[in-house]
């Protein structure tokens, strides 16, 4: 019993040696054979920065980081609507005009708007949402620029912030904020870009007369009930009023606006003085004559004066119906609009050059004349 437990012992202890041989041995061999055979192991995915990913089927511009949002969010409850009542009375012969403005003096309930939205009206209603309205004062208008501030009274009024237009660039991504046909679509967002700079745009006057904006070209839409609201940088700065867009059949993504820094000398003459003083010519029914209509009749080309105003600055330095400009301050110009962005660079009482060819004798003289105040009515 002995012998067979100590044969046991021994045969059970050899082929435990043998286990852990084999073992230590095969793992020596594994760990020697391994890179030979396996593929190195690839490195781990990197995480990607929270944020970046937008949810999916979502555009990376407008996901939930997008400044677009953020400029809805904050510069969107300073974007007001305006109605303006153009009548008697709601249910006899009212008009309600629709419109936008901006709310640039939140402390004091200023509000740019188009002169157009407002013209003509005799009560004007500012909401700020469905729930808070406001009736509002005009504090001036100015029908040359289209440019009118209202005066609400509220508490804690939004406010938006101005910016500087003169550094927009061709191409900038802009963002279009209002009313576009009324209340219902309040604060409408609309995306675009800077299509163009300086883009002078004659639209008729509230009083019929031709009036010339110098204005931002955008393709970002603008609709009826859009005018007087804000365009915006990425930087959620004010840097244009919507004013007008070309609405023709075919033409899609040509809205303006008037350049905030044109605005803003404008408003501030409202606010300190009531109203906005323009250099005045005293010159009416302008005519622009073409390269074409020069050759045909033989005439120069250059703006053809229509009318003279009685004792007007024209009139008193002695120009004539039938006399055609061709030059301001010695700068050749053609177009109305010419004349207009070299006379606007002055103020009443200041002196300017018309150098004109006179229809009757076909010779060329200069006049110098007195600008006066443009009239208000």
């Amino acid at each position: 019993m002995g012998l067979f437990a100590s044969a046991n012992f021994r045969r059970y202890l050899v082929i435990a040696l043998l286990f852990i041989l084999s073992t230590a041995m095969g793992a020596g061999a594994g760990v020697a054979l391994a890179p030979r055979v396996l593929p190195s192991p690839l490195p781990p995915a990197p995480v990607p920065p929270a944020g970046l990913n937008p949810p999916a089927g979502q555009p990376v511009q407008f996901s939930a980081d997008s400044p677009v949002v953020t400029i809805a969010r904050q510069v969107g409850p300073a974007v007001v609507g305006v109605a303006a009542l153009a009548g008697r009375s709601f249910t006899g012969d009212g008009a309600v005009k629709q419109g936008s403005g901006v709310i640039f003096d939140g402390n004091k309930g200023y509000i740019v708007t188009n002169n157009h939205v407002i013209a003509g009206a005799g009560q004007i209603s500012v909401s700020l949402d469905h729930n808070q309205s406001y009736p509002a004062t005009v504090v001036g208008a100015d029908e040359r620029s289209d440019l009118a501030v209202l005066q609400i009274k509220g508490a804690n009024l939004p406010q938006a912030r101005l910016g500087d237009s003169g550094a927009v660039q061709v191409g900038e991504t802009v963002v279009a904020i209002g009313n576009p046909l009324g209340r219902e679509f309040a604060r409408s967002v609309t995306v675009g870009v800077i299509s163009a700079l300086n883009r002078e745009v004659t639209v008729p006057g509230p009083r019929g007369v031709e009036i010339t904006l110098k204005t931002l070209q955008t393709d970002a839409p603008i609709n009826p009930g859009n005018s007087g609201g804000a365009l915006v940088n990425l930087r959620g700065e004010v840097i244009g009023i919507n004013s007008v867009k070309i609405a023709a059949s075919g033409v899609e993504g040509m809205g303006f606006a008037i350049p905030i820094n044109d605005v803003r000398p404008i408003i501030d003459q409202i606010i300190t003085r009531g109203r906005v003083t323009h250099p005045f010519l005293g010159i009416y029914n302008l005519r622009e004559i073409t390269p074409e209509m020069a050759r045909w009749y033989n005439i120069p080309e250059g703006v053809y004066i229509g009318g003279v105003f009685n004792d007007g600055p024209a009139a008193r330095a002695r120009l004539q119906v039938g006399d055609v400009i061709i030059a301001v301050d010695n700068n050749r110009v053609a177009t109305y609009a010419d004349i207009q962005r070299l006379v606007n660079q002055k103020a009443p009482g200041d002196k300017v050059t018309l150098t004109v060819v006179r229809l009757t004798n076909k010779k060329q003289q200069d006049f110098t004349l007195t600008l006066g105040e443009m009239p208000s009515k």
